[in-house]
């Protein structure tokens, strides 16, 4: 890919530049605090990390993802690509510059979206990382790969709507200012057309954060959490709503469109940060004296299937990206494969980074055990593996006249 020229708050910098500064950072700045967080709280690590913030923002760094007139760089997809790939190296990488899920998600669906007083008043202080925000659709009776048959109703009354049901997996719920809820307004409507996404303070009467989920024995918490919510005579105002009155589901594909290629891209960077320590194991790690794990042929056949499955997924990823870039919604079906094969890729490197490390690698004294932890969620979360490859194969079999329902 070539390396274009960018304007940023420090300067006219190439996208090789702009990744050269971004790997500084993370290796020098970000990747010394993983102790520290794994050892203690992400609460107790946010004074350091506000320290951290600062000094991307001086360094013309925040927010790739979002245009100059809103504190970021304005970066194309592609670009942003490269700069995830390096933040995603280690879990501290994208909260750090601004641009974590969901925020991230949020910010673009509000600065497409959201009305001027929405920005003003849940973009504007999203994007300065002052606040930060969560995204309730995902419920507990319904499955969360059907995103059109939702619980949660949003009644109107009068200029407000009144809210009721029950979210989980809301991840940050935990600190966040606001939700973007995912509600039915039209119960009689066409599937595609009974929901709205609308705006709730976290602080609104009958908003209750229930519990931070333990996922593998770890409930977390804050930035790192997934909640469980309800919400029970949730009263906001019409103006609340993102867009039309029953554009929810719409407006939650544009949503996550792009958010299965962000993940994608910071995927890659785990990978690369797994592949990078299980190489360091091999290296050091003695059998006998004189005999490093790296003189076994069996583990040298592992780092070679990792590296090229990582470079396979790299290029996947940044065609891909250029297409939506081009194509937009067209590449759809392109945005399906990656979702799937990014994440098995990143199931089976994380594996051998563990198998390499023995007992180690289940611990915390290294960033494997949290990485295996958190990054098993990639074959379920914005769509399970399955979906995906039902997508996948129904385009495939279109040429031969088979319509296949996914």
């Amino acid at each position: 890919m070539t390396s274009r020229a960018v304007a940023t708050p420090a300067g006219t910098r190439s996208t090789d530049e702009l990744v050269a500064a971004v790997r500084e950072i993370v290796r020098d700045e970000l990747v010394p605090l993983e102790a520290a967080f794994l050892a203690r709280s992400f609460r107790e690590l946010l004074p350091v990390l506000a320290e951290r913030r600062d000094r991307i923002r001086e360094r013309g760094l925040w927010a790739p993802h979002l245009p100059p007139e809103w504190g970021g760089l304005g970066l194309a997809l592609p670009a942003f690509a490269r700069l995830s790939e390096e933040m995603g190296r280690t879990p501290l990488g994208h909260y750090a510059f601004g641009c974590q899920a969901p925020d991230m998600g949020n910010m673009e669906l509000l600065l497409r979206h959201g009305s001027p007083a929405q920005q003003e008043r849940f973009l504007r202080p999203l994007a300065s990382g002052a606040t930060r925000s969560c995204f309730a659709m995902t419920e507990p009776a319904r499955a969360g790969s059907n995103p059109v048959w939702l619980e949660t109703t949003a009644r109107r009354d009068g200029d407000r709507y009144l809210i009721d049901g029950r979210k989980w997996f809301t991840s940050g719920a935990d600190g966040a200012a606001f939700a973007i809820v995912m509600a039915v307004t039209d119960p009689e409507a066409p599937p595609h057309r009974r929901a709205s996404q609308i705006l709730v303070p976290t602080d609104t009467p009958g908003w209750t954060r229930v519990r931070n989920i333990p996922v593998m024995g770890h409930a977390g918490e804050d930035y790192f959490s997934h909640s469980e919510v309800t919400l029970e005579g949730v009263s906001v105002p019409v103006e609340n709503r993102i867009g039309a009155e029953g554009s929810g589901f719409a407006l939650a594909q544009e949503r996550l469109g792009p958010g299965r290629i962000h993940h994608a891209m910071r995927w890659i960077g785990v990978a690369e940060r797994a592949l990078d320590l299980q190489c360091a194991r091999l290296a050091t790690r003695l059998l006998r004296p004189g005999q490093p794990l790296a003189t076994r042929q069996a583990l040298q056949h592992d780092l070679a299937d990792s590296r090229a499955e990582i470079d396979a997924s790299r290029l996947l990823v940044m065609d891909t990206a250029e297409r939506m870039e081009t194509e937009g919604g067209a590449a759809r079906v392109r945005v399906s494969l990656i979702k799937y094969f990014v994440a098995n890729m990143l199931d089976r490197v994380l594996d051998r980074a563990v198998q390499a490390h023995g007992a180690l690698g289940l611990t915390d004294d290294t960033v494997l055990g949290y990485m295996w932890r958190h990054e098993r969620a990639a074959r379920i979360y914005d769509g399970p593996d399955e979906v995906h490859k039902s997508v996948v194969a129904r385009e495939v079999l279109k040429p031969y006249g088979v319509d296949v329902e996914v």
